[in-house]
Order: C-alpha cells, then structure tokens, then sequence
C-alpha cells in the first residue's frame, strides 16, 4: 500500500467508529456504557489472557519483565474500574433546582489514543475503558514494538463484546505497520486525542487541531531530606523503580537528598540494592551513545543494564538500579 491507501484505510476506519459511536449513544443508558466498560476490564484481567499479553509484551517490545507486567495490567485496570465504578456519564448527571443549573453527560464522539511500547496492553485498555464509560468509540494507535499486543488485546475485547451484542468497531486500531501521516491523520479526524509517548508524538498531539490530553517522558523527582525514615525511603524507592524495569510512570527519575543526611541515605540506598556512579560522563557516554538513547539499557534486567552500561562487575552482585551523582540539573 501506499500512502494514499493508507489513508483511505484510516477514513474508513474513522466512517466505521463513527457509526458505531453514534448506535452507541442512540438509546443509551448507564448500564450499557458499564458493561462496555466491564467486558473491556475483564478481557485484559482474565488471569490466563492477562499472562498471555504480559509474555507477548515482553517478548515484542524487548521491556519491563512479565511478572511485574501481570501486576501492573491488573492492578492498574482494577483501579481505574475502582474509581470510575459510580460515576454517572449518561443522560442527567445532576440536578440543582435551587441554581436551576441541570447538568447532562454526553459523549466526545470517536477518541484516538496514541500509546507507548512501554505499557503495550495496560494503557490502551484503561484509554478504551474510560472512552467506553463516556460512551465514545476508540481508535488505537500504537507503537511500532506494541502492534501484536494491541492486537490480541482488542481480539479479546471483541469476543466479550460478542456477549454483549456490541460492535467490534467501537474499538478499533490503526493496521500495521504504523506510520506518522496514519497517526496524523487519526488525530485529525477524532474528536479527542490522548496521547502518551515521545515528546515527538506528544508536540505533534497538541499541535494536530483535535482538542488533546498528552504526556510524554518526565518522571517524578523525590526530595529526600532529614524527616525521612531512610531505610523506608530507600526500600520504597528501590521498589519503584525497578517495578517492570522503571517503565511505569510513577518510577523516580531523580532523588534530591539534602546535604545533613547524604552519606546516611546512600547507605541505606546500598542496602536496598542501589549502587551510586559518580562518573557522570561515563554513563551519558553509554546511555546516548551519538546522542541518541541506548535501547540496549532502557527497562532492562539489571544484569543486562549492567553489562550494556559496562559495569559489569565493578558494582555490588545484588544492584538493582544505579544511582547517578549529578552536579547540573535535567
């Protein structure tokens, strides 16, 4: 195909959610947006389809480990139904005689969700979640690496809509493989773009016309200072960032400690299996080699960040995660 048919085959899959949004909304009441909503939770946390995803996660994308992958896909969509389980998103939603103001949910119509390699099953199934709840139909684009997790995820999806009587193109995706001009033109005929990746994908989100949520890469920074329990500090940092090999984005990126407690906590960190590098050249040598991110180091075992950062070694046998002393700031 070329990128004219490429084109043509994303109109049409925007004609066909479009249709589909709208049977969708014809007629719709909470419990049809729920059960929606349910079937596409349970079709990621059914424990034997879950497994599958997280290995053919693992496998595709080269990211993360499949234990902490099963977790991550069940916890993380069991909260999202947790916290959306009584929201009302269909007909009036509230009524205020006093103010005469009465509030009534509608849908956006179709959303395009653009979503990482890091989380191939977890977010595209929280993204199609919420959208069902809203009563939207979804479009998914994803990324190179996570195409054959979209695509056994929303096989999934499909036969529990199946039960449902629902139509399959309420969640759709873009077909491989993936190209910009096919995301581009997705984002431009949506009503809604979500957005989680690259700071490419992201600018190119906010800037495509199509009202749009984005976040791309930038974890949280932790301040460590006197007040801290250190060794609570340290097991909870340790724990975070090496959950499915720091591809979550509540992973710390960076640890400021004050000066009082420094060598105190780089103790505790040592114990919690962090080693501290104070050759921060080395490691910007290794980890953007001619400017561009080693991948060979990105959400990887330890023992393989290890070896690719070559310090294989010259840390600790049990180091988890390294810890960078740094001077600049970014």
């Amino acid at each position: 195909m070329n990128v004219h048919d490429d084109l043509i085959a994303v109109d049409d899959i925007l004609k066909r959610a479009i249709s589909a949004q709208r049977a969708y909304e014809s007629g719709a009441t909470q419990n049809r947006y729920d059960g929606a909503a349910k079937a596409a939770a349970w079709a990621i946390m059914e424990p034997t389809r879950n497994k599958t995803l997280a290995e053919l996660a693992v496998a595709t994308t080269g990211l993360g480990n499949v234990p902490d992958k099963i977790i991550k896909n069940h916890r993380k969509t069991l909260g999202l139904m947790r916290d959306i389980a009584g929201a009302k998103t269909c007909g009036v939603v509230s009524d205020d005689a006093t103010l005469g103001i009465t509030e009534i949910a509608r849908p956006v119509g179709v959303v395009g969700a653009v979503v990482p390699s890091t989380n191939p099953a977890a977010t595209p199934a929280n993204n199609i979640i919420n959208a069902l709840k809203g009563g939207n139909a979804i479009i998914v684009a994803p990324s190179p690496k996570g195409v054959a997790s979209c695509e056994l995820l929303l096989s999934y999806i499909h036969s529990e809509f199946d039960k449902l009587n629902l139509s399959h193109d309420l969640v759709q995706m873009l077909p491989a493989p993936g190209s910009k001009a096919k995301t581009q033109r997705m984002m431009e005929g949506v009503n809604r773009v979500i957005c989680t990746g690259s700071q490419n994908n992201v600018e190119r989100a906010q800037t495509c016309g199509t009202p749009a949520i984005a976040v791309g890469a930038g974890n949280v920074t932790v301040i460590v200072d006197e007040t801290a329990d250190l060794a609570a500090t340290a097991e909870k940092i340790a724990a975070s960032k090496t959950f499915d090999n720091a591809t979550s984005c509540s992973s710390e990126n960076a640890i400021i400690v004050v000066d009082s407690i420094y060598d105190a906590f780089i103790s505790e960190m040592a114990r919690a299996g962090g080693a501290l590098i104070k050759d921060e050249a080395r490691i910007v040598a290794k980890l953007w080699p001619d400017g561009h991110l080693n991948r060979k180091v990105i959400a990887q075992d330890a023992d393989k960040m290890l070896v690719a950062l070559g310090f294989e070694g010259e840390v600790p046998s049990n180091t988890k995660f390294l810890a960078v002393e740094t001077k600049g700031i970014g």
